[in-house]
């Protein structure tokens, strides 16, 4: 009897092994045929990290600047023209999981973006125009040297104002929005999960119709699992 009941509580031991290793297999199986969609954003989100810094919009720009320099009753000046390309970049490395939110009731993804940021302007070298009157003031004296480091720096310093022009923000904007929802949109698509991306960037004014802190965050749905 004792061993019949040793028997039978080995059983029920491998019984209960079974199930657990069917049951692990199930989620599993699960997980794959019905990937979740915080679990694909969290993929996502770290891809987009790895890549440290996104620039999905470049443009070309060109500066026309002017100095001229007066001494002794003498004066000379210089005009230049700057063609250079300015790139906007965003700062993926400063993503968090908490600027990822999923709201299940209306299968939309809300992403938050670090503020758009533009790189020093890349000159045209090969393009690049001088253009001076000359006079003794420029033959006698480093005064052409100086305007030229004038003319220069005014060059920058205007390329990055035309850069600045809201209509370009807006552009390079909407340009980055399109990159990031097609990252995390591929993905939840190949899973044949549909959803919405509603992409915002930080310093960006906060519209109505974008559902912001009414979910949780994936970092909040990867603790809850653990």
């Amino acid at each position: 009897m004792r061993r019949l009941f040793q028997f039978l509580a080995a059983i029920g031991i491998v019984v209960v092994l079974i199930v657990g290793v069917v049951v692990g297999i199930n989620r599993y199986v699960a997980q794959r045929l019905n990937p979740d969609p915080e679990t694909i954003a969290t993929a996502s989100l770290r891809g987009l990290r790895e890549q440290n810094r996104l620039s999905a919009f470049a443009a070309q720009y060109v500066a026309v600047v002017m100095s001229k320099q007066t001494r002794l009753g003498l004066s000379t000046q210089k005009t230049l023209i700057m063609p250079g390309m300015v790139r906007y970049e965003v700062d993926l490395a400063k993503l968090r999981q908490r600027d990822v939110h999923w709201d299940a009731s209306t299968h939309t993804l809300s992403v938050l973006l670090p503020p758009l940021e533009t790189d020093q302007p890349q000159i045209d070298l090969a393009r690049l125009r001088e253009y001076g009157d000359g006079g003794l003031l420029a033959v006698f004296t480093d005064a052409g040297k100086r305007l030229d480091a004038v003319n220069r720096a005014a060059g920058q310093k205007e390329l990055q104002r035309q850069a600045h022009q809201p209509t370009m923000i807006t552009l390079a904007r909407d340009a980055t929005r399109r990159a990031i929802e097609r990252s995390f949109t591929l993905p939840l698509a190949a899973a044949g999960i549909e959803a919405k991306i509603s992409v915002r960037f930080a310093d960006e004014a906060q519209t109505t119709d974008q559902p912001w802190d009414i979910s949780r965050s994936v970092n909040e749905v990867l603790a809850n699992q653990q």
